[in-house]
């Protein structure tokens, strides 16, 4: 019988939030065994989520503290990714980072420091792993994007000019390596009930909250799919993507119905913040 090496799996951001439950969804996923390669700032966080995997005893787990904003740091989790397990055969680009303000009141610490977490990391990342995807298995690159990189989104600017930017990396990315065993994806959710914009509501713009909420388990499910697929793209919720697409297409109507979804935002943002406090 034909013995398969498990994949090996790279997860930034991987303490929390969509990067934790896509290490959970990646463990259920393969039963047979997986190697996990779980990356994050802070060590603490991460080790809590080894634990957690404990009772998947087919998972091997290999811990990296690291600042994907760093080259050298990006240089040192393919190389200890490596050398533990020997290969890699899935990137998922998760670690992200939103200062929210007007552009015109963010520093330009803070511009550089979105530019580089949410678009330059998955570059050169995605630059490093392929060298290290063997050609004789489905290998795959996931991107997490936004709808805000579907849609200018007023209010983050920066953000979604970076998301806007890794969409267009992906295509591009894509369609180079479409004849070879490497998928290029992107999944691109909306709001989402994690810390990421729970934990600072009031800093929130009305509008993400206009949108129906998607769960970090739903979003990692999305991850998994698009890893062991030929999709480029999943927007999610489906109607929201068709949403953003429509107003991206259409300026003068993204333009017309902003005030709406602002007030619609506002309303649901109160209801989020009740159920925020009762947690």
């Amino acid at each position: 019988m034909e013995h398969k090496i498990n994949p090996t799996i790279i997860i930034t951001g991987a303490s929390k939030g969509v990067g934790a439950a896509s290490a959970l969804a990646y463990a259920k996923a393969y039963p047979n065994g997986v190697n996990l390669v779980l990356v994050a700032r802070n060590l603490d966080p991460l080790e809590k989520m080894q634990a957690q995997l404990a009772c998947y005893s087919q998972c091997h787990i290999l811990l990296v503290q690291a600042d994907v904003a760093s080259l050298s740091d990006c240089e040192r989790i393919i190389t200890q990714a490596v050398g533990k397990f020997g290969f890699i055969n899935v990137l998922v680009n998760n670690a992200g980072l939103h200062y929210r303000g007007d552009f015109s009141k963010l520093s330009a610490q803070h511009v550089a420091a979105m530019v580089d977490v949410n678009m330059r990391a998955p570059m050169v990342l995605s630059a490093l792993a392929i060298k290290h995807m063997p050609s004789t298995e489905h290998n795959a690159i996931v991107m997490v994007g936004s709808l805000a990189g579907l849609t200018p989104l007023q209010g983050a600017a920066t953000y979604s000019g970076t998301k806007s930017g890794l969409r267009a990396f992906t295509y591009a990315l894509h369609d180079e390596l479409i004849t070879s065993k490497i998928n290029v994806a992107v999944v691109s959710p909306g709001p989402i009930d994690t810390g990421f914009i729970m934990d600072e509501i009031d800093q929130v713009e009305d509008i993400v909250y206009s949108q129906p909420m998607s769960s970090a388990e739903q979003v990692a499910d999305a991850i998994v799919q698009l890893s062991q697929s030929t999709m480029t793209e999943t927007a999610m919720p489906w109607a929201s993507g068709k949403l953003a697409t429509f107003s991206y297409l259409f300026p003068i109507f993204r333009r017309a119905v902003r005030g709406l979804l602002y007030r619609i935002g506002a309303k649901n943002k109160e209801k989020y913040r009740r159920i925020n406090n009762q947690r």
